[in-house]
């Protein structure tokens, strides 16, 4: 199966991978994922809103084509983690993964190395938003600060996690559903797992 063969190569690659990091500046500078469990409304300056406009755009540009998730699945994308619910905090929905993208070490808003989906009633898929991820261990080597798009700082989870990954840096943009507590928060409120089946599509 698809699916389980990507599922198994992210596990073996991610064996070579899952080593001790020492603390590094970059971590500091990155937002702490359990800040963002839950509301996260801060001013924002003009510059900052157009920015975040900005790459909310560049996202549904980039995933439009996803809304139908067979033709994300036909470009590398599988499902991974199952769907992640937070309970109180509400859900991150579907992670459909593109293991390549998450391997190179890089980050491009026009190729999020995750696609976000919530479950539906009927069985299908509706397509949220994307999730950019890079390892720490492949970040920073190569860089001083944590990552950022279009100003919006990434978040830093620490291992062990739930996703059973090596530590890393990762931020959500809800750009197909809106979330209350903000469009780059980790947790939406608005989205639930209770139409996930196992194998929706």
């Amino acid at each position: 199966m698809k699916v389980r063969r990507f599922a198994m190569q992210l596990g073996f690659s991610l064996a070579g991978v899952l080593v001790l990091t020492s603390f590094s500046p970059s971590r500091a500078l990155a937002q702490d994922h359990e800040a963002h469990m839950m509301t996260s409304h801060q001013p924002q300056t003009a510059e900052q809103n157009k920015q975040a406009n900005a790459l909310v755009r560049t996202v549904r540009d980039a995933t439009e084509r996803f809304r139908d998730v067979s033709v994300a699945e036909n470009e590398g994308y599988g499902l991974l983690f199952g769907c992640v619910s937070g309970g109180d905090y509400g859900a991150m929905g579907l992670h459909f993964v593109n293991f390549p993208l998450v391997a190179d070490g890089k980050i491009d808003a026009a190729t999020p190395e995750i696609v976000l989906y919530e479950p539906t009633s009927n069985g299908r898929l509706r397509i949220t938003g994307a999730d950019y991820l890079v390892l720490a261990a492949d970040w920073d080597k190569t860089h001083t600060s944590a990552p950022e798009l279009n100003g919006q700082l990434f978040h830093f989870f620490e291992a062990p996690n739930r996703f059973g990954l090596p530590p890393f840096y990762t931020l959500h943009v809800w750009a197909w559903k809106d979330n209350p507590n903000g469009t780059f928060t980790n947790w939406n409120p608005s989205v639930s797992c209770d139409g996930f089946n196992g194998q929706n599509h």
